[in-house]
C-alpha cells in the first residue's frame, strides 16, 4: 500500500492535517473512500461494536450512514505524540422518525510507518436536539477550518 502522508511521526501541523484530512473523508460519507484510511487488518472500537478490518469497517460505515440521515461532522486535534493522535469530535445527523441528534466523542487513533489507522477507538455520546439547535449544517467552511469546537 502506498504511503498516505503525512506520515508519523507527527508534529503540530501534520498531526492538524491529518485530523482535516479525516473530517473532510467522513464528511463525503463515502464508507468505501474513508476505510482506505485503515490498514487492512485496522482494529476499531466504536462504541460497545469491535470491528477488523476494512471490509468490516465499509459494511459498519454503510450501515451507520443509513440511519444517521444528514450527518455532518466536526474533529478537533487534541493531543499527538509519535504515532498516535487523540481528537475530540462532534456530529449532527438526524433519524428516519426526524428526531436530531448531537453526538459527542473522543478518539484514540494509532498508525502505521505508511500514515494509514492501524488502531481507532471512540467513546460517543448522544444528546437529542432540534432542528433549530443545529449548528453544524454539512461539511466545515474554510474559513472554519482550525476553530475549536464548543464545549456543548
Amino acid at each position: 500500500m502506498a504511503p498516505r502522508p503525512p506520515l508519523p511521526p507527527f508534529d503540530e501541523p501534520s498531526a492538524l492535517q491529518k485530523v482535516q484530512a479525516a473530517e473532510d473523508a467522513w464528511n463525503t460519507r463515502d464508507p468505501e473512500r474513508v476505510a482506505l484510511a485503515y490498514t487492512e487488518d485496522s482494529n476499531w472500537r466504536n462504541r460497545d461494536t469491535f470491528l477488523t478490518g476494512r471490509a468490516e469497517i465499509v459494511d459498519f460505515l454503510r450501515q451507520k450512514w443509513t440511519h444517521e440521515l444528514d450527518y455532518a461532522l466536526r474533529k478537533e486535534l487534541w493531543s499527538y505524540d509519535g504515532n498516535r493522535i487523540a481528537v475530540r469530535f462532534q456530529y449532527e445527523c438526524h433519524d428516519a422518525a426526524g428526531q436530531w441528534w448531537r453526538s459527542y466523542g473522543n478518539e484514540l487513533w494509532e498508525f502505521d510507518g505508511n500514515g494509514l489507522m492501524r488502531r481507532r477507538e471512540a467513546g460517543i455520546h448522544d444528546v437529542a436536539i432540534t432542528g433549530d439547535e443545529r449548528r453544524i449544517l454539512g461539511p466545515r467552511p474554510e474559513e472554519e477550518r482550525g476553530r475549536p469546537l464548543p464545549f456543548r
